[in-house]
């Protein structure tokens, strides 16, 4: 099925067709449990939560949360990279909390090739990425999208309705700028 046609389902499940969604699950499935391993295989071995958990927990947020105007297959690729870090992040902070600490892994956010990115320790990258958004959000939503979500740089652009040109220097720019901060020392007692 085309870009297009999930584009339909993804308006119609919008507008409140529950159908649309059943329709929309397997077109995106394949997609999205990819994009699940990306995520798990960055995490390392032992991790209490599977690809297809982590995929689950996505689609109960994303049929319980609040309706979404969806604008296309970017859109809703882009919504559920961000469910999927939420859930990896807050699985993160619950371990931290009850280990309280831990080894900081350095994130690799060279060319978006997710799929071979060293573990990144989600709960200060999602911190960088806060103070990231707090000077410049569409630069931490090109981040989003493009390590999490695993889109290129024109479905990157087309989410937010810019240039791939602006997509390219905006993900330069966060890549330096989440180095230098994922560097810093916790002062916070992280």
């Amino acid at each position: 099925m085309t870009a297009p046609d999930v584009t339909l389902l993804l308006r119609a499940w919008a507008d409140g067709d529950a159908a649309a969604f059943e329709q929309l699950v397997p077109l995106v499935h394949r997609e999205l449990h990819k994009l699940a391993r990306v995520f798990m295989a960055a995490e390392g071995a032992g991790h209490s939560l599977q690809p297809t958990a982590l995929l689950n927990e996505a689609y109960l947020r994303l049929i319980g949360g609040v309706q979404v105007e969806w604008r296309d297959r970017a859109h809703f690729f882009a919504t559920s990279a961000r469910l999927m870090r939420r859930i990896l992040v807050d699985v993160a902070r619950s371990k931290r909390y009850l280990k309280r600490g831990g080894g900081t892994a350095m994130v690799s956010l060279d060319d978006v090739d997710v799929a071979v990115a060293r573990a990144p320790d989600l709960v200060a990258l999602d911190l960088a990425l806060q103070a990231l958004a707090e000077i410049d959000s569409r630069k931490s939503r090109v981040v989003e999208m493009r390590f999490f979500g695993g889109l290129s740089v024109q479905e990157t652009a087309l989410a937010l309705d810019v240039s791939p040109e602006t997509v390219n220097r905006d993900w330069q720019f966060a890549k330096s700028w989440l180095r230098r901060e994922l560097r810093k020392e916790p002062s916070d007692g992280r």
